[in-house]
């Protein structure tokens, strides 16, 4: 017999999970509302701006898949810990390559921010294995809404650091990155104080498929992706990172082309990570009573609208509120896939499987965040946002299609 919920600590769990997740939220406020500017500024080559972010999308990409796998062998928290430690010697890097005017530096150091944000962000798998099939989207939710008080830090912490500079130069990127070094430190002592790990109290309560624990030998992947509901999830999860990320990370730097200051991307940017995580318990709730497909479509959707009037927009306002409109349709669509996976995987298999979601989503969002560039630079901000409602209403359109929504969760026989 599985010992009771109450003898583990997965309410304080579940709260440091999310303050870690804050604070590298922090880290992303700086990585997406100067990372662009920070290689523009280093290189001299405007024509590079989508290669900034598509730098540590595809070392975001690259670490999910064998942090997932680790996870799964060594526990979770280990692995999201050195993710922390990851993202310390990133933002000191690109410090140091503002200072010295090193585009290696600083390509070095984007590389390790990718690398640290696609390890910590496996913290929702943490989540998952601490909560029951039925409560499991609420849980990641409660994890995920940490990252609303990341959002928190971009005006209350790094904008007061560019107000009154109009035209920002190297030297005045180097203390916004060594701040967010500090912020990281600071995500560090918090995940190292999760215990016992959650893996284990996802095994002691029986939560894996159908009872199965850590001991049981994990399914190939390709078997994993064959199980009914794993593809349509996966097509929803890597459509919505893929364009959230890329819009949000050439954001910044479509603000500053309308004529608006660095200091104005925060609120942008903020706007943004509220509309991701503000509503998220509301959005657990809510998935879980409606059902992960209605949710990743309509997810799909919201960000689809969101999208297609930034064609139009250019004040602060109104990119504030496109990019919320994204960031919410992103929850719905995100955490209704990630949960869909997480049942219809056991609790050796559940790292590799959201690595590989992430490591698809990571590689198509650096992808896409590329052609922006590129498109933003040669035809203009309509062409961003024209594709990017396309990449997000054609996947829509073929999980409508796709035929019946299958049951939330199946009963999995782990291989062994």
């Amino acid at each position: 017999m599985s010992p009771p919920q109450a003898s583990f600590p997965i309410r304080r769990n579940t709260l440091l999970l999310a303050a870690a997740l804050a604070m590298s939220g922090g880290m992303m406020q700086v990585a997406v509302a100067v990372g662009t500017t920070t290689l523009v500024l280093v290189t001299g080559v405007k024509s590079i701006v989508g290669l900034g972010p598509a730098i540590f999308l595809s070392t975001a990409a690259l670490a999910a898949l064998p942090a997932g796998r680790a996870m799964d062998h060594f526990g979770r928290m280990p692995v999201i810990a050195s993710g922390f430690a990851t993202g310390i010697v990133a933002t000191v890097t690109v410090a140091l390559g503002c200072l010295w005017v090193s585009t290696p530096l600083v390509v070095i150091g984007l590389a390790l921010v990718g690398a640290s944000a696609g390890t910590v962000i496996l913290s929702r798998a943490a989540a998952a294995d601490m909560y029951p099939p039925e409560r499991r989207a609420r849980g990641i939710s409660l994890v995920l809404f940490g990252a609303v008080f990341g959002a928190a830090l971009g005006p209350l912490v790094f904008r007061p650091l560019f107000v009154g500079e109009h035209h920002v130069d190297t030297d005045s990127l180097v203390v916004p990155w060594l701040v967010a070094g500090a912020i990281m430190a600071a995500g560090l002592v918090i995940a190292l104080s999760v215990r016992p790990d959650p893996k284990r109290i996802g095994e002691a309560l029986g939560y894996g498929a159908d009872g199965e624990t850590g001991n049981a030998e994990a399914a190939p992947l390709r078997e994993i992706l064959r199980r009914p509901g794993v593809v349509p999830a996966l097509v929803a999860a890597v459509a919505s990172f893929a364009v959230m990320v890329s819009v949000m990370n050439l954001s910044g730097y479509i603000v500053v082309g309308h004529g608006h200051s660095q200091a104005d991307t925060f609120w942008v940017i903020s706007a943004h990570i509220v509309g991701m995580y503000g509503l998220v318990l509301v959005v657990g709730d809510v998935i879980d009573r409606v059902g992960r497909r209605p949710a990743l479509i309509g997810g799909l959707l919201v960000m689809g609208v969101s999208t297609i009037f930034m064609a139009w927009i250019a004040s602060v306002a109104t990119m504030s509120l496109a990019l919320f409109g994204l960031g919410l349709g992103w929850a719905f669509s995100y955490v209704a896939a990630t949960s869909e996976l997480v049942d219809r995987a056991a609790l050796s298999e559940r790292g590799r499987l959201v690595g590989f979601s992430d490591l698809l989503s990571g590689f198509t969002g650096a992808t896409l965040a590329l052609l922006g560039g590129v498109a933003y630079n040669s035809i203009g901000v309509e062409a961003v946002a024209v594709g990017a409602t396309v990449a997000v209403a054609l996947p829509a359109l073929l999980l409508t299609l796709a035929g019946r929504r299958p049951p939330a969760a199946e009963a999995l026989e782990p291989a062994g």
